[in-house]
């Protein structure tokens, strides 16, 4: 199974932390939050991953090279300096991604998940990881009933950034600018999507204020 790392986008909510660090270079802990996936990735299995880049891209480059010091080998999809959101991001980097279903984590978010408890999902669609709702939002995005996730129903979970998709999930999407979430509420309407509720740590580093609660306990 390949993976792929979402990292193209500004990190506008963070600024001004973002204004000269794309999102996974910022620090947790003593190292960017990307190296947290790299390492994850790495240690469950994974070899091939693909990491797309937007805004201050050339800086992931330098700060990762090919990989190898993970033991990896790290492939780059270019986009656009303003990003073509995820579902553009993903369809773009499919030819890297191969005919199997791959994963994919958001570079913006921690997390302890072990991903190789992904390496043997085999959907015909889609696969997504959900947490609790966290305590700063209001609402959750999906239901999981008997392992499969629906729009509507309770309790409501969030989905946490990591996720397994087949090719065929994106079939009749060309490239472009576009969000993945209609078509992934489609799909989740059409009864297609598998999901699992996971309880570990996880946190979206999406603000100032999310990521400085973060760092006081993991530090800088």
């Amino acid at each position: 199974m390949r993976a792929m790392i979402l990292a193209a986008g500004r990190g506008k909510r963070l600024q001004p932390v973002t204004d000269e660090l794309p999102k996974p270079l910022v620090e947790l802990g003593g190292q960017p939050l990307i190296f947290y996936h790299l390492e994850g990735l790495a240690a469950s299995g994974f070899r091939e991953v693909v990491i797309n880049l937007g805004y201050l891209g050339h800086l992931l480059r330098e700060a990762l090279e090919d990989g190898s010091r993970w033991g990896l080998n790290i492939h780059y999809s270019q986009e656009p300096e303003d990003a073509l959101e995820t579902g553009g991001g993903i369809a773009r980097a499919l030819p890297m991604l191969g005919s199997a279903p791959f994963l994919v984590v958001n570079g913006d978010i921690y997390s302890d998940y072990s991903f190789d408890r992904l390496r043997a999902i085999k959907c015909s669609h889609a696969h997504l990881v959900l947490v609790p709702v966290p305590a700063d939002k209001q609402h959750g995005d999906f239901a999981l009933i008997q392992g499969r996730i629906h729009n509507q129903g309770q309790p409501k979970y969030t989905f946490s950034g990591i996720s397994v998709y087949h090719p065929a999930f994106f079939a009749d999407h060309a490239g472009g600018r576009w969000s993945i979430v209609p078509l992934l509420r489609k799909t989740v309407h059409d009864h297609l999507v598998t999901g699992e509720l996971y309880k570990g740590a996880w946190n979206d580093i999406g603000t100032v204020d999310r990521l400085e609660e973060l760092r006081a306990r993991k530090g800088p």
